[in-house]
This record gives C-alpha cells, structure tokens and sequence, in this order.
C-alpha cells in the first residue's frame, strides 16, 4: 500500500445485484445484504488486509469489504482474521469469501473434499462472528468449462455450506472462453448448468469494454449488464489491465494499473483494480438495495 495521493490502491471493480430476499443474508454489519431495491453501494475486496489505520479513508468511499475466511489463492496465511470488529466499527458491510480448490486436486476425493472445505468455511465464519444466513462464496478462479469432478466438489460444498445453515455462491469468470470447434462458453453457465437446482449466488469477473465502462467509479451499472443477467456481484475490472480482455478501457493509469485514490478530491482514473491473485489485490462492490 502507498500513502501517496491520500491513499493509493491497487484493486479491482465490481458492481453487486442485490437480488436475494433479505432473509438470506444478515444485516450490513454482518454481510452483504441482497434485496430487490436499486441502490448502487461501492466496496472492497483484497487478499491482504489493508490495516486498521487504512480503513477511516477507505471508508469516505466504500461501504462494503470483501472479507476472506481462508488463506486466498497462492497465499498460506490469511490477514483477514480476526479483523471483523474493526470494519464493523467503521461501518462496513462485508461478502464473504472462501478459496476453492483447483481441478487437478480434485479426483474421486470429490465429494469429501467438498465436505471438509464447506465445514471448514463454516466454522471460520462462525469463529469470525458473522451470523447464520451469511452469503459466502466460492472463489474459482479456473475458466471455461470445468471438468465433472470439479462440479461434484461444488455441489458437495454448496449441499453442506447450507446444511450450516449459510447462503453458497460462487465468484468465477463471466467471460467467453474457447470451448472448442469455434464455440464460447461462459464459466458461470456451466457451474450454473452443473449445479442443479441448488440456489446459490454468481459473483462474476468480465472486465472487456463493453461491457465494462473501465477504471472508473462514474455511472457504475448494476451486475445484470456484465452480460450475465443472474449475476448478483460483477467485477469490472482488473489491475494491472488485462491485455486480452481489457485493452480497449479507458481510465487505467500509464502504468496499465487502476488506482483507487482516496483522497479528499480524487481526481478522475485514480479509482481501483486489481486481480485477487496477487497479496495486495482488492476488489471494488457496488451493491444495489
């Protein structure tokens, strides 16, 4: 984190769909709040927390936080813990985030292991003081169609996450991926396709202009216009610019980043991005109620 700019941050933009019943979620101290009212909110989410004295600025800004209940990706530690009270106080929302496994460590361990991770999420959501009902997503970050194991895995994990009695989602590509024989396939259909009736929730990633407007903060769109109308969390973009998906967007710094700058009087471009791969990735929500 640098303290230039009054707070400069590397992040990534997503917008959310408040689309759930309010029984489904807890309150705005406890979790993202999913309801049928349209009111854009913008938020975070980072892999790293970004520290207690980060979050009085971050606050003039955002009013949700992406809140990890495990390590993130690539990472064997998770800084988020313990952290709850001190976001509430600022007043804070949160949505909740659980790393899923990769594909390749999937085999006929499947559904057991879909079971120890959900118990696993469940009991760090409970030791975090977040109350039952609480959204919690699956973090995927493999594209395209997934392989059969990976599908029982989640279902294994979206059956037991509620047998605890919590909300499952899942964050996972929304954009086209090659699917052999010239034909495209959108990561968040085949989970959808896959997942049967389970009701679960779709934080998706589609940072291409359009359907993204890029690195900015101004006239943010609700997740429906991310090109996957049952999205309820959409993120818009990533830090530094994707080369593949997001050349053509405008606002990114010289640099190919997207600063969030949360100064008193942040100038245009200095908003956020950033891919939750790396330690120092946030996430920016913006959340209709």
């Amino acid at each position: 984190m640098t303290a230039s700019k009054g707070l400069a941050i590397v992040a990534a933009f997503l917008v959310v769909l408040v689309a759930w019943p309010r029984s489904g979620f807890t309150d705005k101290s406890q979790s993202a709040s999913v309801q049928t009212e349209e009111k854009v909110y913008l938020g975070f989410d980072r892999n790293e927390y970004p520290g207690d004295a980060a979050l009085p600025v971050l606050r003039k800004l955002f009013s949700f936080s992406g809140y990890w209940l495990t390590p993130p990706p690539n990472t064997s530690q998770n800084t988020w813990v313990g952290k709850r009270k001190a976001l509430q106080e600022q007043g804070f929302g949160f949505l909740l985030l659980a790393r899923g496994r990769p594909a390749s460590t999937i085999q006929s361990d499947a559904n057991e292991k879909g079971l120890a991770d959900a118990r696993e999420t469940a009991r760090n959501a409970e030791q975090e003081g977040f109350g039952l009902g609480a959204a919690i997503f699956l973090d995927v970050e493999e594209g395209g169609r997934l392989p059969p194991q990976f599908h029982a895995y989640l279902r294994s994990w979206v059956d037991e996450l509620r047998r605890h009695r919590f909300r499952p989602g899942v964050y996972c590509s929304g954009m086209p991926a090659n699917d052999g024989n010239g034909r495209k396939i959108l990561t968040s259909d085949d989970i959808r396709s896959n997942i049967g009736q389970r009701d679960i929730a779709y934080w998706v990633v589609n940072d291409s202009c359009p359907p993204s407007r890029g690195c900015t903060s101004v006239g943010l769109l609700g997740p429906t216009k991310s090109n996957v109308d049952y999205a309820v969390v959409w993120q818009f973009v990533r830090s530094p610019r994707s080369k593949e998906t997001a050349l053509e967007c405008p606002g990114y710094a010289k640099d190919e980043n997207c600063y969030a700058a949360l100064a008193s009087r942040p100038r245009r471009g200095q908003f956020v991005q950033s891919f939750r791969t790396s330690p120092t990735v946030m996430s920016c929500i913006c959340l209709w109620m």
